[in-house]
């Protein structure tokens, strides 16, 4: 999972970057010409450990998420001037998008003149990733016109269809509905994958507060859930500064600081189980006396797409494989136990992966 971080200037999207990666990006010194900041974010899970324990395995891999905190919006990005060129082709590249808008009053840090407005910006940056869909859409139906003036009868009418899907789309998009929100068929949805279309891609919007509004936060959820969230936009608030401070703790000093401070749950816990909705994941398990993992994979993903994110040579030479739920395995206390119960069950490729499976898989190649 790659996710993206977005957000106007001066939002705080490099302090919540840092607070979910626990990393230290310089928050105040991006620049035009800066890369990418990427972060790598370990998802804390009690059963690996659980599992770790019962294998005796000398090595434990907890699951990742990469954030990719992006670099500044072009100049006037808000102001109808765009998305596009290298910024474009960042967010493209993402599988996800965080949008972050600033809700902190701060004097040291300035506005843009029109004061803070949390939920201004979000409209603002949605608006921007609309704008740019419907650029790509308008220039791919002006590709379309002039192919079709040299092109047979046959051709032309898989050109005619395609057009027919490019304006719906864009006439989606117009009445206000996402690309990702529109009813596509199987074949309408693999036809427009390599468009990477901004709107298609799941959104999660965070406001990044202050310290003096942490009673604020679930009423600002609240109204950001009732104007913004949808099926594939969630939304959330958080005070990234203080989650960022509080990252670079130890944990138990970081959870005596949060109960004081009435913080609630971490930053990086909420960031995680909101990409992994997102992104509708799931994690499944490998586990042996060398190592016990823990990878991630899309809902109802065959296990045939799951054994390949493990490696592409057991997705290419997959026979079948064995599985026991985590709780299963860890109630027996054993593969061989598992088996003497009859419940560790062999699958075969299309089988769908559940949340807490263990898997083996047996491949030829």
């Amino acid at each position: 999972m790659d996710i993206g971080i977005v957000g106007l200037p001066r939002s705080g999207k490099t302090t919540l970057f840092n607070a979910v990666t626990r990393g230290a990006a310089q928050t105040a010194t991006f620049s035009s010409e800066t890369k990418p900041n990427i972060g790598v974010a370990k998802v804390p899970d009690p059963r690996l450990q659980l599992l770790t324990d019962m294998f005796v395995s000398k090595k434990t891999v907890e699951a990742e998420v990469t954030y990719v905190d992006l670099p500044p919006a072009p100049e006037g990005l808000g102001q109808s001037r765009g998305i596009s060129g290298e910024y474009l082709n960042h967010l493209q590249r993402a599988d996800a998008l965080v949008v972050v808008v600033r809700a902190f009053e701060d004097p040291s840090v300035a506005d843009d003149g029109r004061g803070v407005d949390p939920y201004r910006d979000v409209e603002t940056m949605l608006y921007e990733l609309t704008f740019a869909d419907l650029e790509i859409l308008d220039r791919k139906l002006t590709r379309l016109a002039e192919g079709k003036k040299s092109t047979k009868a046959a051709e032309r009418q898989t050109i005619e269809r395609e057009e027919e899907l490019i304006l719906r789309l864009k006439q989606g998009l117009e009445d206000g509905t996402p690309i990702g929100g529109q009813k596509l068929s199987l074949d309408e949805a693999r036809q427009i994958e390599g468009y990477q279309f901004l709107t298609a891609k799941p959104i999660i919007v965070v406001a990044n507060a202050g310290e003096d509004q942490l009673d604020e936060l679930a009423a600002m959820e609240e109204r950001l859930a009732s104007e913004f969230g949808s099926e594939w936009t969630l939304t959330a608030a958080v005070c990234g500064k203080l989650e960022m401070e509080l990252a670079q703790m130890d944990a138990e000093d970081e959870k005596e600081f949060r109960e004081s401070m009435g913080a609630g749950e971490s930053g990086l816990a909420r960031m995680l189980w909101l990409s992994y909705q997102a992104l509708d994941q799931i994690t499944f398990f490998t586990g042996s006396e060398t190592e016990v993992r823990a990878w991630t994979v899309e809902r109802d993903a065959p296990a045939t797409r799951a054994a390949g994110r493990i490696h592409s040579d057991l997705e290419r030479g997959f026979i079948r494989a064995e599985v026991v739920t985590c709780d299963n395995l860890l109630r027996c206390g054993s593969y061989a136990e598992a088996k003497k119960f009859g419940l560790l069950r062999q699958e075969g490729k299309t089988y769908q992966v559940k949340e807490g499976d263990v898997l083996t898989i047996l491949f030829n190649v």
